[in-house]
This record gives C-alpha cells, sequence and structure tokens, in this order.
C-alpha cells in the first residue's frame, strides 16, 4: 500500500470514513481488487460489438437510443448477445425493495443543491486521486473534452436516474443507463484496438468491474459522507436507500450484484480494499483536478468574469472544506483566503433548516419537490450552455 493511501485511511477522510460507518478493516486481503480488475462486462461487450459492427457511430448510437425505449421477449428476431442483455435488464431482481429505492431518489432530490456540491467536489474531485481510476479517461480523450462537458454530463446522468420511477424498463433513467452501458463497452472495445500500450497487467481491463464499483462507491458512500460533513440529517431508511439504488443502477450496468455494497460499513470495507492497489496521484490526475477547478472560468453557465471566479472561488472553498488537505496538496488544489467560510455557513443553515422542517410529512415531501426542482433547473442550464449532454 502507498505511503498517501496508509495516511488517507489513519488519519485523512478514510479514518473519518471509518468512524462514522463502522467499518472493520481487513489489512490482509489488499490483493482482493487486482483479479476482479480483469473482470468486466463481457456480456455488454458482445451486445456492443454486434451493434457497432456495421455502423458508424452516429448510426450505432441512434440504434441504442432505439433499443433502449424497447421492450423485448424471447420471440423477438435480434442477435442472440443484444437479446440476451436485454432479457437480463429487464428481469426485475427478487431482492430489489421499491421503498428503499423511492427513499434513496428522495434523499437525492432533497439535497438539492448540497447533492451536487457533494458530487462535484468531493466525489468526483476526490476520485482524480487515484491514478489508475483515471487511465480509462485519459484514454478515450476525455481530457481533450474538458471538464465542463465531463460535469454536464454526469449531472444529466445523475439528474435521470436518481428521480422516483425513472428506473422502470424503458423509463427516462432505465434509458440513461442502457446507453451508459454500451458506451462503456464501445470505450473499452476502442481501447483494446487502438491502444495496444493499455498496461493491463497493472491497470487492469479498461472500466473493469472493480473501479466501475468505486464509480459507484463515490455516487453512494463518498456522496452520503459529502452530505453528512456539510450537515445533512439523513434517516437510516434514506441511507440505505441510496446504496439500493446504486446497488439497481450497477445491476443494469452489468456489474455482479455480490460486488456491490449494501450498506456504508460493506461501502467503506471495499473502497478500502479497492484503494489499496491504488498509486498516488499522478501528472494526469493533477491535469484533470486543474481542468475540473477550472471549469467554472470556461463554462457559459454565467457571461461576467467576476462571477466566473466567484463560482471558482466558491467551488474550491468546497473541496477545500470536504478533501482531505493532503490529497488537496497532492492534487494542487489553490490555496484561497477563508477556504471554510461558506461551507460552513452551508452547514449552519442546513442545520437549522431542517429543525425548522422536522417531524412533517408535508415540509419533507414539499424539500423533495423544491430539491428537484433546483437540480434540474442547474442541470439543464449546463445542457443549454453547450457543455456536452446525452
Amino acid at each position: 500500500m502507498d505511503q498517501h493511501i496508509k495516511t488517507f485511511w489513519d488519519k485523512g477522510n478514510g479514518s473519518q470514513l471509518i468512524n462514522w460507518s463502522g467499518a472493520k478493516i481487513d489489512t490482509n486481503n489488499q490483493d482482493y481488487c487486482k483479479s476482479i480488475r480483469l473482470e468486466y462486462d463481457v456480456l455488454g461487450d458482445r451486445a456492443a460489438k454486434e451493434i457497432f459492427a456495421d455502423k458508424n457511430f452516429e448510426q450505432a448510437y441512434s440504434y441504442i437510443q432505439e433499443l433502449s425505449k424497447t421492450t423485448i421477449s424471447d420471440k423477438d428476431i435480434l442477435p442472440q448477445s443484444i437479446k440476451e442483455m436485454m432479457l437480463g435488464m429487464q428481469e426485475i431482481p427478487t431482492w430489489l425493495d421499491k421503498s428503499l429505492i423511492t427513499a434513496g431518489c428522495n434523499l437525492s432530490m432533497r439535497s438539492g443543491t448540497n447533492a451536487l456540491i457533494s458530487l462535484r467536489d468531493y466525489s468526483l474531485m476526490g476520485g482524480y486521486d487515484y491514478a489508475y481510476l483515471n487511465k480509462a479517461l485519459i484514454y478515450t480523450e476525455a481530457l481533450k473534452k474538458g471538464a465542463a462537458k465531463r460535469i454536464t454530463d454526469t449531472l444529466d446522468f445523475w439528474t435521470h436516474v436518481t428521480r422516483n420511477n425513472a428506473l422502470k424498463i424503458n423509463q427516462n433513467g432505465y434509458q440513461y443507463i442502457f446507453r451508459t452501458r454500451m458506451i462503456h463497452s464501445f470505450s473499452r472495445i476502442m481501447i483494446k484496438e487502438k491502444h495496444p500500450n493499455w498496461e493491463k497487467e497493472t491497470w487492469g481491463e479498461p472500466i473493469n468491474y472493480a473501479d466501475m464499483v468505486a464509480t459507484s462507491i463515490g455516487f453512494s458512500l463518498i456522496f452520503l459522507h459529502g452530505l453528512h460533513k456539510l450537515g445533512l440529517t439523513i434517516s437510516q431508511k434514506e441511507e440505505l436507500g441510496v446504496f439500493h439504488l446504486w446497488k439497481y443502477i450497477g445491476y443494469l450496468l452489468g456489474i455482479p450484484i455480490d460486488y456491490l455494497p449494501n450498506n456504508k460499513k460493506e461501502a467503506t470495507e471495499m473502497f478500502y480494499l479497492w484503494t489499496a492497489s491504488q498509486p498516488s496521484a499522478d501528472e494526469d490526475s493533477v491535469i484533470l483536478a486543474k481542468a475540473l477547478e477550472n471549469e467554472s472560468l470556461v463554462s457559459n453557465i454565467f457571461k461576467k468574469t467576476y462571477q466566473k471566479n466567484f463560482l471558482k472561488y466558491l467551488h474550491t472553498s468546497y473541496v477545500r472544506f470536504l478533501v482531505d488537505e493532503e490529497t488537496c496538496e497532492r492534487l494542487q488544489i489553490s490555496e484561497i483566503r477563508m477556504p471554510y467560510f461558506f461551507p460552513r455557513l452551508r452547514k449552519i443553515r442546513n442545520i437549522l433548516f431542517q429543525k425548522l422542517i422536522s417531524g412533517s410529512d408535508k415540509n419533507y415531501h414539499r424539500s423533495v419537490y423544491l430539491g428537484n426542482l433546483i437540480q434540474e433547473k442547474i442541470s439543464k442550464e449546463y445542457l443549454k450552455a453547450g457543455n456536452g449532454g446525452h
């Protein structure tokens, strides 16, 4: 284990995660993720090869969009690989708990802008500290597309898959997941074909199961911990609901369910094992982090320079508040004056606001409704600004 990972778990955010989750860290099983790094969505790749075989990208993507809106049966005439994948996605697993899915969606929505801050300035930024995780981004040339596009696409995906009823077959969230699964497979096939220098023994397969689980943990465990640090009170059902929601999303993306955590204790233990095989941030990590930090300056969300500069300052404040100091140093996050002023102000406001609305179902559902409006408005503004999108 690299020293930076040891420091993260001994006195950085990893230590906070252990205390918060009650995790029991297994230091004797640090090779756990090495085998999973060589596993990937073989069924998705077979379907993608069939789809992309005789079509250019635009034609293939149009066909993928059409398939994502379609319900099929065993009797439909389709290539076997596509049929097998689609029938698997359409099958509702026996373990699925709809009330937990609803609870997870409700928390995602009612957390409003807090959710977007946690995702951007904690999950996404913190993820750049893991050098191997970034390699697929580099090889698919995500760097060239810019941080604004990545944020737009991530936000667009997240706001569609975390809404109530969105994951029902052929609904919006389901369609986004279907398309994402095929893009994962297309990217993996492309990397293997075009980049013989891909270091499989070191990095694993491109977009492998271990890295996909780590990404899912970013959307669940790290997301929830960010909300916790921002002062949100989260019920046990909401918390379990977020893990259940991302377990089902992971299932639809082709990840074996045994690899996906059910709660924060399991997620923290899995995250520890995954980080044990990750090296420290490298040059690519710093480039990605800097691009994200400067995203506000190049985005078209605001037109005036002072607005762009203030938004950058705000996001850097939240990064400094949510991500531990050693990680910020490795990613070369800018040092700013009074970095904790606005995050602490938000935390106090969140605590006071929740005391005002606690104990009322009407207030709870109103906060879900308003949070959904705010998140969708921000997502649409990013899309309208021409930064990317599906």
